[in-house]
């Protein structure tokens, strides 16, 4: 992926000199060109297009803003209800991440949403405990995290 970038930024630099112009706007002209030279020459030089992992990030920060804002509303309708009617729980989810980087992630994502907050990892790093101030379905809780969080991390490193 590094390579990708420093050759994208070559060939931006290459275009600012033909250009003979060296304003910011013919740079990322020539970096756009860069790219769609990249894109075409994947299939020739057997290499993953790295634009695919920089889409992966801005949907995991797209996916973290709109489960923040969702998870604000649910703490907001548990704090202005008369009745305290919530399942706080403990909750050992299975992960498939394999690098420190990954679960670190994974945690950080889950402890800045509100309501819920990452306590630890097992021995094995296979499993991370999630204390949540609302579990009325454990499975669902699980299955939520997988199809959010995990899924989109690994779309990012993988």
């Amino acid at each position: 992926m590094a390579y990708q970038i420093l050759l994208n930024i070559v060939i931006a630099l290459v275009w600012a000199m033909l250009q003979n112009s060296y304003t910011g706007v013919d740079f990322l002209v020539g970096y756009v060109i860069g790219i769609l030279i990249l894109f075409v020459l994947r299939r020739f030089l057997q290499f993953d297009f790295y634009m695919r992992r920089i889409w992966a990030l801005v949907k995991l920060t797209l996916l973290f803003i709109k489960e923040l804002i969702l998870a604000n509303i649910d703490v907001i309708k548990i704090v202005l209800s008369p009745k305290m009617d919530i399942q706080p729980g403990i909750i050992a989810v299975p992960t498939k991440l394999d690098t420190e980087w990954e679960l670190t992630l994974l945690a950080s994502l889950i402890s800045l949403t509100p309501g819920t907050l990452s306590m630890d990892f097992s021995d094995d790093n296979k499993y991370i405990y999630i204390h949540s101030i609302h579990v009325p379905d454990k499975e669902e809780m699980i299955r939520q995290i997988h199809n959010t969080f995990e899924r989109a991390i690994l779309e990012v490193t993988k």
